[in-house]
């Protein structure tokens, strides 16, 4: 579907990791889709850059106070929920409870046909995988992610649901089907040119590669990671010794 020269703006502002100008494109828009999107971004922003958190709160509060109707509201949910989350995994502030609860709303007022559906799966199975350390439940999760984004003809959840399916293929020891689960987000992700997802994709496919050419993608996403100001933050510890777990 092609997009408006706004949402084209928007776009290309968050793919080079420039969530609050993004999010400043769509302040004078008052409706609950925009508000959304606009709470999305700056969650987003969270995620990736550990920054940000009260204006992802003031921003999140704002677009459940408008929205309407199940749909709105499960989708609100649904990122207060991964807001939860990331504040969790990061270790900023443990609010597990928070965002399975979250995530829970989400879910019972979300229909299993909604567009918005395959993305709470996926974020799903972030809970499960990296809070509950449940790989199977996290396996179920990302997998009806990713027949949902395949039916709504989603390339950028399919490139998060590719990587995750990958990490669990690797942690079983399931090398080409890891390999090639990290292929194709990577894939993906530079024919989007997201390029702030690059670099996470890049170093995934690293850890099912051999050297050299594990050393050559490494070296590529120091690069990118580098480029874009040490973003996202978590990888930081890939290129200069330990670091927290992905999550994206």
């Amino acid at each position: 579907m092609k997009r408006s020269a706004l949402q084209t703006a928007v776009w290309r502002l968050r793919s080079r990791g420039c969530w609050t100008d993004a999010a400043a494109l769509l302040a004078h828009d008052p409706s609950a889709a925009t508000a959304l999107q606009r709470a999305s971004l700056l969650v987003e922003r969270c995620l990736f850059t550990e920054q940000g958190w009260p204006e992802a709160e003031d921003a999140l509060r704002t677009a459940e106070a408008v929205a309407q109707g199940d749909e709105e509201r499960g989708a609100a949910a649904c990122e207060r929920g991964q807001l939860a989350y990331a504040s969790t995994v990061l270790g900023v502030r443990d609010r597990a409870d928070e965002a399975r609860a979250a995530l829970g709303r989400a879910a019972a007022l979300l229909h299993p046909s909604a567009p918005g559906r395959p993305l709470l799966d996926f974020r799903r199975g972030l809970i499960a995988e990296h809070i509950a350390d449940s790989p199977q439940a996290a396996l179920a999760a990302y997998r009806r992610a990713h027949a949902g984004a395949v039916a709504h003809d989603d390339p950028l959840l399919l490139s998060f649901t590719w990587r995750h399916l990958a990490g669990l293929a690797l942690r079983e020891g399931e090398l080409a089907e890891a390999r090639h689960g990290f292929t194709e987000s990577l894939r993906i992700r530079e024919d989007l040119g997201y390029l702030v997802g690059t670099a996470p994709a890049l170093v995934a496919l690293a850890e099912a590669e051999p050297e050299p050419e594990a050393g050559r993608l490494l070296e590529e996403a120091a690069r990118l990671f580098r480029l874009l100001g040490g973003v996202p933050t978590w990888l930081a510890g890939r290129f200069s010794g330990p670091s927290p777990a992905g999550a994206q």
